[in-house]
């Protein structure tokens, strides 16, 4: 059971890092519009949809990806959690 749970802690910080290369991809005109860009924005945006659903763009801001990112931050210790109660 530790496997699966270090699994999942993994894949979390692998997505992390693919919801890091997605928002500085915003910052490079066209870079969305690649190949790269488009996978990643397959991958990430079904995640980041709700949070900007929340969170309402502040001027030019967008914020919604920063709240997703504290929850995919905070998931590894929540999952943590989970496997002492399960242990």
């Amino acid at each position: 059971m530790d496997m699966i749970f270090n699994l999942l802690v993994q894949l979390l910080g692998i997505y992390k890092w693919m919801l890091i290369i997605y928002i500085l991809l915003s910052w490079f005109p066209n870079m969305r519009d690649s190949q790269f860009g488009a996978i990643l924005g397959k991958l990430c945006e079904p995640f980041l949809e709700p949070f900007r659903k929340i969170i309402p763009p502040i001027g030019m801001m967008d914020l919604s990806p920063l709240a997703a990112f504290l929850v995919l931050s905070f998931a590894p210790h929540g999952l943590r959690v989970i496997q002492n109660l399960i242990s």
